[in-house]
């Protein structure tokens, strides 16, 4: 299977310039191919703690020199200069991923596609323009990339330069796996070539196995979460449809304030002041699939909002299109 080769361009002021939320946007792009470009706008000397980050994945830094109303059109423009010049004298790059979710950049993403170019955008839903997301060949909200679950959090507290274990590899591998949109199944090998995106240390030596198929059968068995099975001496690798935690996974009428606000503050810690309730409602879905307004007592999940907002736990706002906009406390 051939891997994209991705040129990324980052809006510092769209992703909101964090640690963890570059981290992801990363690990979101590394998962579908190689970034062999990546290009930030706006850096000031308020970001730097970003330098390690953006001096180990080779970004070349665009910095922000304030001077009057029209900063954040220059940086506009030279991003679309800059993706242009890209598309045009660097054959390799056959894949492209904007985070920014302003509408001006429509055009670029048409000319883009026109060259039989892959484009991947990543917004902030308080900001993203339906136009620009509609345009893209695939969108993310930046607060589902940013979005994960406790367990997955615990492993990201560890350091990328410390050694996985057992369970944090097999958390990393699970992310990879729930990627995938085309296939249920990955072969181990591209599910290797991923890991070692993510992980260049990676050898499946440091976790006491020979080959990289005995160390997926050592995880499936301990964890139960992946499934590998041999299909003419190729092995094929896929996450196990339901797991006994899942089926326990259950909102009612007691415990669904309190998952609500976890998820809440989850999104605060990210960084985010405001998020379409779209995204709210999928990360409890995904985190509790069974999960219907009428099992804890309302009809709509705009109900459930506004009693969310009587009980103090949220604010809902309405942008310039209307459109309702739940704001964290």
């Amino acid at each position: 299977m051939s891997t994209s080769r991705f040129a990324l361009f980052v809006d510092l002021e769209n992703c909101g310039a964090k640690v963890a939320t570059l981290n992801n946007i990363l690990e979101k792009v590394k998962i579908r191919g190689d970034i062999l470009l990546g290009k930030v706008y706006g850096y000031t000397d308020r970001f730097s703690d970003l330098k390690e980050i953006l001096l180990s994945n080779t970004f070349t830094v665009v910095p922000s020199l304030r001077h009057g109303i029209a900063q954040k059109n220059n940086a506009d423009i030279l991003l679309v200069l800059d993706a242009l010049e890209v598309a045009y004298t660097n054959p390799l790059i056959d894949s492209f991923c904007i985070v920014s979710g302003d509408s001006d950049y429509t055009p670029l993403v048409g000319r883009l596609k026109s060259m039989g170019k892959f484009v991947l955008g990543i917004s902030r839903s308080e900001v993203a323009s339906s136009i620009f997301i509609n345009a893209c060949n695939e969108f993310q909200f930046l607060e589902t990339v940013s979005s994960v679950s406790r367990d997955k959090r615990s492993r990201q507290k560890q350091s990328k330069d410390e050694p996985l274990d057992d369970a944090g590899l097999n958390k990393l591998l699970e992310g990879i796996l729930s990627e995938q949109t085309d296939e249920d199944e990955m072969y181990a090998s591209e599910l290797k070539g991923v890991l070692l995106r993510l992980r260049p240390d990676f050898n499946e030596k440091a976790f006491g196995c020979a080959s990289f198929g005995r160390l997926l059968n050592k995880l499936a068995t301990k964890f139960g979460t992946i499934r590998v099975k041999n299909d003419n001496y190729n092995v094929l690798v896929s996450l196990n449809a339901d797991t006994p935690e899942d089926s326990k996974k259950q909102l009612n009428q007691e415990n669904w304030r309190t998952a609500f606000s976890e998820q809440l503050q989850h999104y605060k810690d990210d960084g985010f002041e405001r998020i379409n309730p779209s995204i709210l409602k999928a990360d409890i879905q995904a985190a509790y699939p069974d999960f219907s307004e009428r099992t804890i007592g309302f009809k709509r999940f705009s109900d459930v909002l506004k009693q969310m907002e009587k009980d103090g736990l949220l604010q809902l706002e309405m942008d310039d299109q209307k459109n309702m906009l739940v704001k964290m406390l």
